[in-house]
């Protein structure tokens, strides 16, 4: 069989470069009652130190999904919490 595939998502910047990110997690917060996903950019899956980029999402029909950047500060703390126990738990 061979390892599992890791799933990607590109994401295309303001000049419509596109960059390819694995995802690391997806997680869902009752709090905000919400589902974020964590990535990490492909060209940094070797390197040791690494961006995590966490976007809120919402699943379309079919199988796209629409990303949205946190800027709320109240949301982001939750956020952070979450990752951490995931991290403290050896999820992520």
């Amino acid at each position: 069989m061979g390892q599992q595939e890791q799933e990607r998502i590109i994401i295309p910047d303001e000049d419509g470069t596109e960059h390819v990110f694995n995802v690391l997690y997806k997680f869902d917060v009752e709090d905000t009652d919400a589902t974020y996903v964590a990535l990490i950019p492909v060209e940094q899956e070797e390197s040791e130190q690494q961006d995590l980029y966490v976007f809120r999402i919402e699943e379309e029909e079919g199988d796209d999904l629409r990303l949205f950047q946190i800027e709320d500060d109240t949301e982001w703390e939750i956020i952070e919490e979450t990752i951490a126990t995931l991290q403290e738990d050896g999820i992520i």
